[in-house]
């Protein structure tokens, strides 16, 4: 299989940035794209809602249906869920791409952020997992892709921002974990991490990242639809890296996903250069 064509994918966190290409990546392929997020009004600080993004997916080639929902609120989630299947007769894919950030030290990290980074990263992804699995397994070739890192205790990684790299650990250790329990089920339940930091718009509220260092959400999408698409069985419990994944499908030109070719890359977060 090399297209999500007729598929369903429940994407969090799609009303814009990464979430939103891998959403329109879909679309382009004629999937189903239920698109899950807070965002049902327009916000001055971050562009997108789940409403505007809907629109891009149906006119990409895609079926779209917007969902508002707190990932963190279980009866939300289980809804959103129900409403997915409802509308388009099954689940074939959840992506777990909602995440919360925070990069600061631990005397500076306000418990309420604290709170929300867990309740939206690690509790996020175990909750839209719980919630999706008995459809996902109704499905003939069903996925799991979480945009978390591989795992790692190296001290590095933590100092600085504890509490972001426990809640998006967290997202990690739930991954393994959901893998051991259900890939022998035939789901197929793997990570995705960009190689480089991607310039999305929550990065315009993080100083002093460079954003002409980056590269485009459209490589992390290009990644993901790789990984969707294939076997389930034989595919499960990897920490897949985006450069890493389009190299084995082909790709060699990636200066088509940077923001200027001209500028040495940024590399992400929880990965050595």
């Amino acid at each position: 299989m090399s297209t999500l064509r007729g598929k369903t994918l429940f994407i969090t966190g799609a009303s814009r940035g990464i979430g939103r290409a891998i959403a329109l990546r879909a679309a382009r392929d004629g999937a189903n794209v239920a698109i899950v997020a807070k965002s049902g009004v327009p916000n001055p600080k971050l562009p997108g809602t789940i409403h505007s993004v809907a629109e891009e997916v149906r006119a990409a080639g895609g079926q779209a249906l917007a969902i508002q929902c707190d990932i963190r609120e279980e009866e939300q989630v289980h809804a959103a869920v129900a409403a997915t299947v409802k509308e388009f007769g099954g689940l074939d894919i959840l992506v777990n791409n909602a995440s919360a950030i925070w990069l600061a030290g631990v005397l500076d990290t306000p418990m309420k952020r604290y709170d929300l980074m867990t309740g939206v990263n690690s509790r996020g992804t175990f909750l839209c997992a719980q919630a999706s699995l008995p459809e996902l397994m109704k499905s003939a070739n069903p996925h799991i892709l979480t945009l978390a890192p591989p795992p790692s205790l190296e001290p590095k990684w933590w100092a600085g921002h504890t509490a972001y790299t426990l809640a998006k650990m967290g997202m990690s250790l739930v991954t393994l974990g959901l893998a051991g329990e259900f890939g022998r089920k035939g789901v197929a339940i793997n990570a995705l991490w960009p190689k480089t930091i991607v310039a999305t718009d929550a990065l315009n509220m993080i100083p002093g990242i460079e954003l002409d260092r980056c590269r485009k959400p459209e490589i992390v999408a290009d990644a993901a639809q790789a990984v969707l698409v294939r076997d389930a069985k034989s595919n499960t419990g990897k920490f897949f890296i985006d450069e890493d994944v389009l190299r084995e499908a082909g790709v060699t030109d990636f200066d088509q996903y940077a923001v200027d070719p001209s500028k040495p890359l940024l590399p992400d977060l929880f990965l050595d250069p």
